[in-house]
């Protein structure tokens, strides 16, 4: 049963400037890792720990790595580029069909019937995300679009289908007949804490029909504002998800 205009508030406790930092940190350090390791077994465990990272940052040393002399190290890559679910995977493992080992070749495969399902995938909702406003009034364009990138990701893992700009209400009703699927139109605000950290709301309504069918937040503090977004912008998706009951 959905819960109308109800308020979950996840707060995230963190050593300042340490637990939420690491985001970033180690993303970078497993990508240089893998592009300057001496060793391919280093390369190779830091390619798999790039598959499991969850970040779309890891998609460039990936597809990077599908080059590297070691046999060991291509096919590493192209597991964690499956592991990873990044749908611009696709390209660079196509871009492979030259490789000559058969163990890489059999790993590029599998990444790409991963990814290739999860493109073909049957959507389980429909989506007008209307983007993310800044409330703060301080934060970069690009940080802000960086936020807006990782929830609209985050939307596809769910299973979204994300409706285009400005489509009219007949066009969206069609989809939906089509799919016999629920529609959502979600906007998101990040907003100052008093604790100096950031608080993204998502407000949900129904789509086309406009019904409001509330709000949810999440919040943290203890790293610059990229960091705490990078945990904020999937988690919003997860707690709007849970709330309205999107799997139903």
């Amino acid at each position: 049963m959905r819960r109308p205009l109800s308020l979950i508030t996840l707060l995230l406790f963190t050593v300042p400037g340490v637990a939420l930092a690491q985001v970033d940190s180690r993303t970078a350090s497993l990508s240089k890792q893998l592009g300057q390791g001496q060793e391919p077994r280093l390369r190779s465990q830091a390619a798999q720990g790039l598959g499991s990272s969850d970040d779309p940052e890891a998609l460039k040393p990936l597809c990077n790595g599908l080059k590297d002399s070691s046999e060991q190290v291509r096919a590493a890559s192209a597991q964690a580029l499956g592991k990873l679910k990044e749908l611009a995977g696709l390209e660079c493992l196509k871009a492979r069909k030259s490789e000559t080992d058969a163990a890489t070749q059999a790993a590029i495969q599998t990444s790409i019937q991963v990814l290739q399902g999860l493109k073909e995938q049957a959507p389980r909702l429909y989506v007008m995300f209307a983007g993310v406003k800044d409330k703060t009034g301080g934060l970069r364009p690009e940080v802000v679009k960086f936020a807006e990138a990782r929830m609209r990701r985050k939307l596809t893992q769910v299973g979204a289908l994300l409706a285009p700009a400005k489509e009219s209400k007949s066009a969206a009703q069609g989809v939906l007949r089509k799919h016999g699927i629920h529609g959502f139109k979600v906007q998101a605000e990040i907003h100052d804490t008093e604790s100096g950290g950031l608080k993204v709301r998502m407000v949900c309504i129904g789509y086309p029909d406009q019904a409001l069918l509330g709000d949810v937040e999440v919040q943290a503090s203890g790293a610059k504002p990229e960091d705490l977004l990078k945990v904020l912008a999937p988690r919003i998706i997860e707690e709007a998800a849970d709330t309205f009951e999107w799997d139903t």
